[in-house]
Parts: C-alpha cells; sequence; structure tokens
C-alpha cells in the first residue's frame, strides 16, 4: 500500500463513518500520511482526526471512531493512537511484500500513473541553460504523474554564468544535469567539478549511482550462488524505512510535477540511496562465510532490487544514467 492509496483509504474511512453518523463532521477534499518522524511509531502516521476536531471537537474521541474501522481494512495490522489525537498506522508484512513485487513488476516505470490526471502544469521556454533544462525535466514528470504541460510562466530557477557548451565539457552530461536539477530553484548551483565529479560519499549524485551500482553488484552475485530474490516478510527498521522511501516514489514524482520542482525528486533518490546503504549493512542481502542463504536473505535481496528499480527510474526522469558498475 502506497501512501497516495492509504490516503485514500483514510479519507474513505472518514466519509463512511460521516455516512453511518458515526461522525458529525465536515468531509475534507484529502488527507495526507506522512512517515514518522521517528522509529515506534508505525509505518504512517496522519493527522486527520486534528484537523476533523478544529474548533472544539473530540480529537481523541474522533481518532479512536478512525481507528476501529481502519484496522479491519485489509493491508492494514495496526492503527495507534497517540496525544494528542494522532493516528499512527502499521502495515501488514503482506502489504509490504506486495509493495516489491509492485516496483519489481512495473520495472522502471514504477512511479507512474494519473495522480495529476486533469491537472494542467504551466512550463514556459527560456533560452537560459538552467531554465531550459528545468522546464525540459518538468515536461516529462508532469507526463509521468499524468498531467498535462500548458505554456505559462516558470519554472523560474536562478540562472547560472555559464553556458551549456561550457557545462559539458566540464562536467559531462549526468554531473551537469545533476548540478542544475539537485539545488532548490531559488539557489546557485554549485558548479566546481572536483565536487561534481569525485567519487566520494560526500557528493550526493556518486552517492545515489553507486547504490544503483551496488544493487546491480548484489544481483549479479546471487545469481552465480543460486539465489533467487522473494519478497518475503520485512519486519526490521532499516528494511521498513526503506519501504517506506519506496511507497512515497509516486507522490514524490507527482510532487516534482506540481511544483515544477525536479529538485524533490533528486534528494528523494540521495534519501533512498543512504537509507540502502543503512540497510545494506545491518540487514545483508546476501550470506557471508559459512552462513547459508535463507528466506530472510531472498526478501532482502528482493527489496535491493526494487531499490535499484527506482533509482534507476529517477535518475531516467532527471536524464541521467545509472551505471550498473562504477
Amino acid at each position: 500500500m502506497t501512501p497516495a492509496q492509504l490516503s485514500r483509504t483514510v479519507l474513505h474511512t472518514v466519509r463512511r463513518a460521516v455516512e453511518d453518523d458515526e461522525l458529525c463532521v465536515a468531509v475534507p477534499e484529502r488527507v495526507k500520511v506522512r512517515t514518522p518522524p521517528r522509529p515506534g511509531c508505525g509505518d504512517y502516521a496522519t493527522n486527520v482526526a486534528l484537523l476533523l476536531a478544529k474548533g472544539g471537537g473530540d480529537a481523541l474521541g474522533i481518532a479512536e471512531v478512525l481507528r476501529r474501522r481502519l484496522v479491519r481494512t485489509p493491508g492494514i495490522a495496526r492503527v495507534d493512537i497517540a496525544d494528542p489525537g494522532f493516528l499512527n498506522i502499521t502495515l501488514d508484512a503482506t502489504s509490504h511484500a506486495q509493495l516489491v513485487r509492485d516496483v519489481l513488476s512495473q520495472g522502471l516505470r514504477y512511479g507512474h500513473g494519473d495522480a495529476l490526471a486533469g491537472v494542467s502544469v504551466p512550463v514556459g521556454s527560456s533560452a537560459e541553460v538552467r531554465a531550459a533544462l528545468v522546464g525540459h525535466v518538468v515536461r516529462g514528470l508532469v507526463a509521468a504523474a499524468g498531467g498535462v504541460v500548458v505554456r505559462g510562466d516558470g519554472p523560474v530557477p536562478r540562472a547560472v554564468p555559464v553556458s551549456g557548451r561550457d557545462l559539458l565539457t566540464s562536467l559531462g552530461s549526468d554531473a551537469a544535469r545533476w548540478a542544475l536539477l539537485w539545488p532548490a530553484a531559488h539557489d546557485l548551483p554549485d558548479l566546481d567539478p572536483a565536487r561534481l565529479l569525485s567519487q566520494r560519499e560526500d557528493n550526493p549524485l556518486f552517492r545515489v549511482r553507486y547504490a544503483h551500482a551496488r544493487v546491480r553488484g548484489l544481483v549479479r552475485s546471487a545469481h552465480q550462488l543460486g539465489i533467487t530474490p522473494a519478497p518475503g516478510a520485512y519486519d526490521h527498521p532499516a528494511e521498513t524505512a526503506l519501504l517506506a522511501l519506496l511507497a512515497d516514489h509516486p507522490r514524490t514524482v507527482a510532487a516534482a510535477a506540481r511544483h515544477r520542482a525536479p529538485d524533490q525528486l533528486a534528494r528523494h533518490l540521495v534519501a533512498t540511496a543512504d537509507t540502502f546503504f543503512r540497510f545494506h549493512d545491518v540487514c545483508p542481502p546476501l550470506p557471508s562465510g559459512e552462513v547459508k542463504p535463507s528466506a530472510a536473505h531472498r526478501s532482502r535481496l528482493a527489496l535491493a532490487e526494487a531499490v535499484g528499480v527506482v533509482l534507476a527510474g529517477g535518475l531516467h526522469l532527471l536524464g541521467i544514467s545509472a551505471p550498473a558498475h562504477l
């Protein structure tokens, strides 16, 4: 279950509670769910009960009504209430495994959808190299999210004092694109080749591409060992943190398109790569030494492969290559 699907589930639950006269509140147009700020608070949290209680309502009472209904929903294992009325939602293992299957089956198109169906996003044209690139990438993001691009103003990022030809000469296509797309529109890009081309951990582009290459290496090694990826149970905090980012990928693509901000997708890819490395360190996808392959290795390998799919798909939307070797 993705955040978007869970948002619709919570909204549907509110609507049904109102229709059944269990709640007397105005049904909102949409409900937001977010990854909790700290471990131990479920997979997702929503403040919908607090919003429904605005004006003097009983937030905890509303939360309890929604909790009883949500916990009966397929794919949801547990719902807890936290003061002053937050709902912390834990998905069941089947939902986690299905997410991994969805990513692997959809491949590079995972994250594409119809979130912006019927939405027109204005994109202007510009001869300035950064604005032209951002506009081009935004058009692709809007198409991926099912929206329509119309002529208009923006996006308007800060211009760079260098030509596209010079950028390609000094950085190459991938690093040049990253340099212009990674910063927020109001920030001036760092165009220093020493930082952008370095193969070190302080280079975000390197971390993202290295994470992808590491996944491909794991898959090659697993094939040689005769280990087949197979989504299974995921309950380690490092696994669930990674799953939350994979589930959030479609929403990130849609948000980057809606706000004409490719930097949102770039930051999401960096977060995914960094979380993958933490997962890899504490939940090895491959056995070592005398350890025999197990179901845990197969499920972790499937999760790692799904990470590679998301990283490659996100880089593709930014027009940046995802090498299998670095």
